[in-house]
């Protein structure tokens, strides 16, 4: 059995995303508080971070955070490609209804999440293959890249119309729970594994930050 851990350190002075930390000693015991957004560094969605109708974090069931998952293989995708359902198609083929799906581009080998280039010239999906990814009836999706062309823009403070967020537009619109910015998929080599990203219980929340990692050879 081997456990990889796919989970983003949280650190100050990320150039997308704050995150404050300070730490107090005490005579017995030192406490650390951390504040930071609950959509930065590894963190599920709840359908309600788009869709006011839709579940918060809390009302997310675990199991679509926590079970059987299907790794595709995209180690061999470059900068800026654009991923299509025809490429899904053909490396997703294992994939069953209500598996949790890991997209594997290892993009963290190209870029380092810390730097710009990490955003403006990653991969990302079609609205063709997010619409190839729902009809697979999976119940959550698990990224290691920004999916969303459009999410580069958002470094220079320019956002989009939610057509355009494909991912969130097709899949967290129809209830599949997003699990957002995995790093060491590298690491990853079973096609199929037990995956866990559970997210805080944070009552009302539109999403939460999650500590992601698979298990392999898990019997």
């Amino acid at each position: 059995m081997r456990i990889i851990d796919l989970s983003m350190p949280l650190v100050s002075g990320h150039l997308r995303w704050k995150m404050e930390q300070t730490a107090a000693q005490g005579a017995i015991s030192r406490v650390t508080t951390i504040k930071v957004s609950c959509h930065s560094f590894t963190h599920v969605d709840a359908r309600r971070h788009y869709f006011a109708d839709g579940r918060t974090i809390d009302e997310t069931p675990l199991d679509h955070c926590v079970g059987s998952c299907a790794v595709i293989d995209l180690m061999d995708i470059g900068p800026n490609e654009a991923i299509g359902p025809e490429t899904l198609a053909a490396r997703g083929m294992h994939v069953n209804p209500d598996d949790i799906v890991l997209l594997k581009s290892g993009w963290h080998r190209h870029r380092s999440f810390e730097t710009r280039a990490f955003w403006t010239e990653a991969p990302y999906l079609t609205r063709e293959a997010a619409l190839w990814l729902k009809g697979t009836g999976l119940k959550s999706i698990a990224y290691d890249f920004p999916q969303d062309y459009c999410i580069r823009l958002l470094l220079d403070g320019v956002s989009r119309p939610i057509e355009e967020h494909v991912t969130h537009d097709i899949l967290l619109r129809a209830g599949v729970t997003m699990i957002e910015y995995l790093t060491n998929t590298a690491a990853i080599s079973a096609q199929r594994l037990h995956f866990s990203a559970a997210p805080l219980k944070i009552p009302g929340s539109d999403g939460a930050p999650a500590r992601a990692y698979v298990i392999e050879g898990l019997s």
